[in-house]
């Protein structure tokens, strides 16, 4: 459909959806294998430059959830994310623990963000 956008489309996934003003994005994870304030800071890299392909940015971000393989590294990725989310702007967030797809990942970043 000409009113949806696709960025980095697989056979599984598109890495953002833009429809409309808004912009859907794929889980982000990090360097795997890495800590968590590195995994974090390389998810939160990666939305940062999806963000920009779309044609927006981390103040535009809507909502935000993270999804922890391990809740005891709250502290750890929330030092982070303080650092990396606009101050005044900072998004609606929600963070939980899961299993995520391969034991190597700490941290997946879900975003959606208006243009």
């Amino acid at each position: 459909m000409s009113d949806i956008k696709r960025l980095h489309t697989g056979p599984r996934m598109s890495q953002a959806v833009i429809h409309g003003n808004t912009v859907y994005f794929a889980g982000q994870v990090g360097e795997a294998g890495a800590s968590v304030a590195r995994q974090t800071e390389t998810a939160l890299a990666s939305l940062d430059a999806l963000l920009a392909e779309a044609g927006t940015d981390k103040t535009r971000l809507l909502q935000v959830t993270i999804w922890l393989a391990d809740m005891a590294d709250f502290a750890e990725m929330n030092s982070v994310w303080d650092a990396w989310v606009p101050a005044g702007a900072t998004p609606g967030r929600a963070c939980g623990e899961a299993k995520l797809a391969a034991p190597a990942y700490t941290v997946e970043v879900i975003a959606i963000a208006a243009l």
